[in-house]
């Protein structure tokens, strides 16, 4: 199916994209099945990018300062844009209001906008990649009226045509290239406010020389999202600026190998991090709507995979509309989520079994349990976690079980939490000897460990459940790990085991473990008197019971929740302790609502 808008909108504003929903949006969705049943999930099917692939990139970045690059960049300077596109995805007006009051903040770091140069100044790369990529522009536009946020915004450009302008460099890797093009189009009116005709000239000019710097660099950006970037940016520019009308098939036939590469046919994509699904979301809700100001249908892949990407997202939601807590990401907040969605015109139900993306999704009432089935994405991406296993839950708006988190997009954690955050034990799963599932190299990608997991997925009368395995401790130790979750069809009762099972070839050792069950923020725990459980108060009311079985011992002890903001919060772990010998172990254990 290919959907091409109707007829161009009036000047009354922007149309958003018409909804996609109903039987063919459940078509395009993919991924989703209803068939009960086995499956295996293997990590040699997963895409990678290696050290050679990064020496390549090295070297292609290494060409932008040749004579012959620069050449290439010079040509025809446009005098104006063909429309201008409105930005369907609002800023945060609190960031652009501090920017109005002269700070910019992005991920707890903070620079003074009269102080400010684009220059490398020891500030992080996220935060140097958010000015570079002006995606701070949709902030100062949610601010307050444009004659106020012209005044920063201008400043700011005037800034980066001085420093980077006339300098490739950094700043003009394809992925910033693409997204500064989509933001530029969007906010022009904002960055133009002054009617300056040479400040107009030096930003076409500009704009220009980025789209001929993406004719040879957008389907050579790293795959995944930062390709993805790359050729948005070559099509708007293809679409708005005059003289490049003819470039438009080539940057879309680059789009959608582009878009195919980055994601699973189940809509995830192969990083596996949903942050990084919100901000594929978002790049493709703008480019749609640069496709409506210039009047033109929307071909290719754009559609289908918002159409798949929209129920991956809202998959790996919790009850409170916020996202879960993987992949070293933070649960960004419910307003943001809804923001993105509503802005990609499709209107579908969560997807329960992705099986390339890997979250499975249970709900009942008002509970909702999503869990981690697939092997981590390896070098696909270097902030990956050894999460196999992890799940998290609900009970309506309050988070009762969840992981810990990580950094991404915030920057203010320090590294060495940064990197606690992906191990195992950060997640609300096992581990064997305190060590990862999946092994977390020097260099931050991950390593040796979990190659296959084996899930059986249920659906009756009963409720929901999934029984899964995988084999991340196999060569160490010889052991496998298997988790059965079972959800009652009323929601108030969660029954679990963890399993270690003899596997493998190689010889078998006794390892202490440890079985995680991180709490949610203001989760109130008590320990029961005979050792063997707790009682869990929700924040606002209600109480759920945590017992296990098995003769091991129930403890409780620190942990920490990193919030939407990137900020963390103390709270509390329960961890069930034992050991496995040679013939395994295991610990059945249970959530029973009771209050």
């Amino acid at each position: 199916m290919r959907w091409s808008p109707a007829p161009p909108p009036s000047a009354a504003g922007h149309r958003p994209m018409p909804p996609i929903s109903g039987p063919c949006a459940a078509e395009m969705g993919g991924g989703q099945t209803d068939k009960d049943g086995p499956d295996t999930i293997r990590a040699g099917n997963r895409p990678r990018e290696g050290l050679a692939a990064r020496f390549v990139h090295s070297l292609h970045r290494a060409s932008w300062r040749t004579p012959f690059h620069a050449l290439r960049l010079r040509g025809h300077q446009p005098l104006k844009l063909r429309a201008i596109p409105a930005d369907p995805v609002p800023g945060d007006a609190a960031a652009g209001q501090a920017m109005l009051s002269g700070t910019i903040r992005h991920g707890g770091e903070e620079a003074t906008i009269a102080g400010f140069t684009f220059a490398i100044d020891g500030r992080s790369p996220a935060f140097a990649d958010h000015m570079q990529s002006f995606a701070w522009l949709p902030d100062l536009a949610a601010a307050g009226p444009r004659s106020k946020a012209a005044t920063p915004a201008e400043l700011l450009l005037r800034r980066w045509l001085a420093h980077e302008g006339g300098n490739v460099g950094p700043g003009w890797r394809p992925e910033l290239c693409g997204q500064r093009i989509l933001h530029w189009a969007a906010h022009a009116p904002l960055l133009l406010a002054s009617g300056d005709p040479v400040h107009r000239s030096a930003m076409l000019n500009a704009l220009a020389r980025m789209a001929r710097h993406l004719d040879g660099t957008a389907d050579k950006a790293p795959a995944g999202l930062p390709r993805v970037a790359a050729c948005a940016g070559l099509v708007t520019a293809a679409l708005l600026i005059p003289g490049r009308e003819p470039r438009l098939a080539r940057g879309m036939a680059a789009l959608d190998r582009a878009l195919v590469a980055a994601c699973w046919p189940d809509g995830g994509l192969i990083g596996r991090a949903p942050v990084d699904l919100v901000a594929l979301v978002t790049l493709l809700a703008r480019l749609g709507a640069v496709f409506e100001a210039a009047d033109k249908p929307v071909t290719g892949e754009l559609v289908p995979t918002l159409a798949r990407a929209v129920p991956a997202l809202l998959g790996v939601t919790m009850g409170d509309g916020a996202l879960g807590s993987w992949q070293g990401g933070c649960p960004l907040p419910a307003e943001r989520i809804a923001a993105v969605i509503e802005a990609s015109g499709i209107r579908t139900r969560p997807l329960r079994r992705a099986r390339e993306w890997g979250y499975q999704r249970l709900v009942a009432g008002p509970v909702v349990v999503v869990a981690d089935c697939a092997p981590p994405p390896a070098a696909a991406s270097a902030t990956g976690s050894a999460s196999t296993l992890a799940f998290e839950m609900s009970d309506g708006p309050r988070r009762l079980i969840v992981n810990c988190g990580g950094g991404r997009p915030v920057t203010m954690l320090d590294g060495g939490l940064a990197e606690a955050l992906r191990t195992t034990a950060a997640h609300s799963t096992v581990t064997l000897d305190d060590t990862n599932s999946t092994a977390i190299l020097p260099d931050g990608t991950l390593g040796r460990g979990v190659g296959e997991v084996e899930l059986d997925r249920r659906e009756d009368e009963g409720g929901s459940s999934l029984e899964a395995s995988h084999d991340g401790y196999v060569r160490r130790y010889g052991l496998a790990h298997r988790r059965r979750l079972a959800l009652s069809a009323d929601g108030k009762a969660l029954v679990g085991a963890d399993i270690m099972t003899p596997a493998g070839r190689g010889p078998r050792h006794a390892a202490g473990f440890a079985v995680r069950f991180h709490l949610g923020p203001g989760v109130e725990a008590s320990a029961t008197a005979d050792g063997q459980g707790a009682l869990l108060r929700l924040p606002g009311g209600g109480a759920w019971q945590f017992r296990a079985k098995g003769g091991a011992a129930v403890t409780l002890d620190a942990s920490l929740w990193v919030n939407g903001e990137g900020r963390t919060r103390p709270t509390t772990q329960i961890v069930v302790t034992g050991e496995a010998g040679a013939s395994g172990a295991t610990i059945d254990w249970s959530l029973r609502r009771v209050g």
